[in-house]
C-alpha cells in the first residue's frame, strides 16, 4: 500500500536556533510540504516533502509540472557560482554577493560554500531573512534609519557576540536617528558603518561630495553606537557610465578611504573596509581596487556583485564585464520560463499561457529561444518567433509567415533581469540538461 500523504496547508518549517550553520539550516527547507502555494509543481506530488520530491527526479517535460514553469539550469548556476569566486581570488577581493537578486537561502549556502565574506542585503527584511537562515555577516547597502528594524538589529548583535553587520551611512540626519534608536534599544556593541559615497550629481544615494563625507565621517564619532569602518558606495549609478567615468569615481572613493586613514578616522576599527561592485562593472572595480596603497589597517575590499548567480538573456548579456574581459571567463544564462501555446488565431499570432505574473519584464521581454513540440517532444530553434508583449496572464507572440507554432507546443523563453524573475516563483526547479530536476530552490521576497 502507498504511503499515507499528509493533506491539508503545511507550513514551512522554522529556522532553529541561532548558533544553527547556514548548510543546516537551509536543509531543513528540504522538510516543506508541496502544496498549492507553489506554481507549476506537479499536482499528484501534493503533500510530499520538496526532499522526498527531488528525490523522485522528475522530468520537467513528462513528470506532472504544469505551464507556465520557470526553470534552472543546474550546470549553468554551478558555473557562474564557480566563476566569480575564481575571479574574486584571482583579483584579491573578498565577496559578498547581494542576496536580494534570489533571496535562496540554498544559493546563499553555495556561495558562502564557494568563499563568501558574506552576504549583501538592501532592506531589514532581507536581513531577517538572512539571519534567520544562520548567516553570521550581513553587509547592508543602505542606510539604516528604521527605529524598529534597529531595535531588532541591536538584539541580534547582543544575542550572537560573532554576527557582524556593516551598513552605509550618508547623511548626518539618518547617523543621528540610527545613535538615538540604537541607545534607545540598550545596543550592548556598536554597529560598524562605512560612509556612502555617491555617484555623482542626480545620481542615487550617498553623500556628494568628499566634504559632505567628512561630515558625516565627524557624525559617527561623535556617536556612541557606531564605529566607523570604511568607506563604499556603488559604481552602477555614475551618470553616463562608460569606464572611464566608472574608474574615475571608484579613485575618488580610493582617495577617500585613504583621506580618511590619515586624519585617524579608523582609530576603532580592526580592519578598513573598501566596497563597490555591482554586475556591469566588476572589471573596473577590481582594476581600481588593485591601486589602494598600504593603510594603517588591513584592508578587506569587498566585491557585492549579485546578478551573476544566474546571469540571464539581456540586460546582463549586454552588460556584463566578461564581455570586455573575455579571457577571465563567460558567465551562462541560467533561467529558462517554458510556457504553452493556447491560442493560435492567425498565421502571425500567438498566445502563451505566461504573463507578467510569470515573467521579468521591466527591463526587457522575454525572448523565445526554443520550441518543444507538443506533439512528439522535440525540441527546435524558436526561429521566426518573437515575444511583442506581456499581459498579466498571457504572452503576445508573433509569427513570420510560415512559421510551424501549434496549440500544445511548450515555448522556451530567456528572461532579462534576474532578481525580477526570482522574485515571482516560491520554488524554482533546478534542471539539468536533460531535463531532469534535481532539487528545487525556495525564495523569500
Amino acid at each position: 500500500m502507498a504511503a499515507e500523504r499528509p493533506t491539508g496547508h503545511t507550513a514551512a518549517p522554522a529556522p532553529s536556533a541561532p548558533g544553527a550553520s547556514p548548510a543546516s539550516l537551509a536543509s531543513g527547507l528540504a522538510d516543506e510540504r508541496v502544496d498549492h502555494r507553489f506554481k507549476a509543481l506537479p499536482p499528484d506530488a501534493e503533500g510530499l516533502t520538496v526532499g522526498a520530491l527531488a528525490a523522485e527526479r522528475r522530468n520537467l517535460f513528462t513528470g506532472g509540472f504544469t505551464t507556465p514553469v520557470l526553470a534552472l539550469s543546474a550546470e549553468s548556476v554551478a558555473h557562474n557560482l564557480d566563476l566569480l569566486e575564481t575571479y574574486a581570488e584571482r583579483h584579491g577581493l573578498a565577496f559578498a554577493p547581494h542576496g536580494k537578486t534570489s533571496m535562496s537561502p540554498q544559493l546563499f549556502v553555495d556561495q558562502l560554500k564557494r568563499g563568501a565574506w558574506g552576504i549583501t542585503a538592501a532592506v531589514p527584511h532581507q536581513a531577517r531573512v538572512y539571519r534567520a537562515y544562520g548567516i553570521g555577516r550581513i553587509f547592508l547597502a543602505n542606510e539604516l534609519v528604521d527605529a524598529v528594524a534597529l531595535r531588532w538589529l541591536a538584539g541580534e548583535m547582543t544575542a550572537d557576540p560573532e554576527f557582524r553587520f556593516v551598513c552605509y551611512v550618508d547623511s548626518v540626519r539618518g547617523v543621528e536617528l540610527m545613535d538615538a534608536a540604537l541607545g534607545a534599544a540598550g545596543a550592548t556593541r556598536p554597529v560598524d558603518v562605512v560612509v556612502e559615497l555617491g555617484a555623482g550629481e542626480g545620481a542615487r544615494t550617498g553623500a556628494r561630495t568628499e566634504a559632505d563625507c567628512a561630515a558625516v565621517a565627524d557624525a559617527v564619532a561623535a556617536a556612541g553606537s557606531l564605529r566607523l569602518v570604511g568607506v563604499a558606495g556603488y559604481e552602477g549609478e555614475v551618470p553616463d557610465a562608460d569606464p572611464e567615468r566608472v574608474r574615475a569615481w571608484l579613485r575618488r572613493l580610493v582617495g577617500l578611504v585613504a583621506d580618511f586613514d590619515a586624519a585617524g578616522r579608523f582609530s576603532g576599527a580592526e580592519e578598513i573596509i573598501v566596497s563597490a561592485g555591482g554586475s556591469a562593472w566588476f572589471d573596473a572595480v577590481a582594476d581600481v581596487f588593485a591601486e589602494i596603497p598600504g593603510l594603517g589597517l588591513p584592508v578587506l575590499k569587498l566585491l557585492r556583485s549579485g546578478a551573476y548567480v544566474s546571469h540571464d538573456d539581456g540586460h546582463y548579456k549586454h552588460l556584463t564585464p566578461f564581455n570586455r574581459v573575455p579571457e577571465e571567463g563567460a558567465l551562462e544564462p541560467a533561467f529558462r520560463l517554458w510556457a504553452q501555446v493556447v491560442s493560435r488565431p492567425s498565421g502571425e499570432q500567438a498566445f502563451l499561457n505566461a504573463g507578467k505574473r510569470d515573467a521579468a519584464y521591466d527591463l526587457d521581454l522575454p525572448e523565445a529561444q526554443v520550441v518543444r513540440s507538443g506533439r512528439d517532444g522535440s525540441v527546435r530553434p524558436a526561429t521566426g518567433v518573437t515575444v511583442t508583449g506581456l499581459s498579466d496572464q498571457h504572452t503576445w507572440v508573433r509569427t513570420e509567415a510560415g512559421t510551424e507554432l501549434e496549440v500544445g507546443d511548450w515555448v522556451g523563453m530567456g528572461l532579462s533581469h534576474p532578481c525580477t524573475s526570482f522574485d515571482k516563483w516560491q520554488l524554482i526547479p533546478l534542471v539539468e540538461a536533460d531535463g531532469t530536476v534535481t532539487d528545487y530552490i525556495r525564495t523569500f521576497f
